[in-house]
């Protein structure tokens, strides 16, 4: 498999299997997966970065558990529309995790992810700064999936498409 396009992520997975989301950052990996019928994200670990090896070691034991056979990862677009070092790196992570495993991978536009959610913990969850950092990397991936699902199932890509 290769990195896809959003519009072909669904029609190269099995029939229901969900999606992992990922949101790369320097220190951590939030992961959201979705339901079977890729309607709904949900946050549900976040991986502290170590070492590549060890790292997709555990995001592929998280799929396998829930039965996930494809990934968005969340691209980090600047707020210009052009792609910097953080999008270089998760388009490099992408390369090296179908060097070992074959899936379909697609990027979605993760522009004020972690900002949106930060300010959803703040104001409507009103948690507390250290309960925000446990949370904000899982719920950023869920973000990110939920943008994606939205976007698959609408079936409007003509907005947020990173090429492959």
């Amino acid at each position: 498999m290769t990195v896809v396009d959003l519009s072909e992520l669904s029609a190269a997975l099995p029939p229901r299997s969900p999606i992992v989301g990922l949101d790369l950052g320097t220190r951590t990996i939030g992961v959201a997966v979705s339901d079977a019928s890729l309607m709904v994200g949900s946050p549900v670990a976040t991986i502290q970065r170590r070492k590549f090896t060890t790292d997709v070691e555990q995001l592929f034991e998280l799929m396998r558990s829930r039965g996930a056979a494809g990934l968005v990862i969340g691209l980090p677009v600047n707020m210009d529309g052009t792609e910097g070092p953080r999008c270089q790196s998760a388009r490099a992570f992408a390369r090296h995790l179908l060097r070992l495993r074959d899936l379909p991978i697609a990027f979605w536009d993760e522009r004020l992810s972690t900002v949106a959610v930060n300010r959803v913990l703040i104001d409507e969850a009103d948690r507390s700064r250290a309960r925000r950092a446990e949370l904000v990397d899982s719920m950023a991936a869920a973000w990110i999936l939920q943008g994606a699902l939205d976007r698959i199932r609408a079936g409007g890509f003509e907005g947020n498409r990173p090429s492959a």
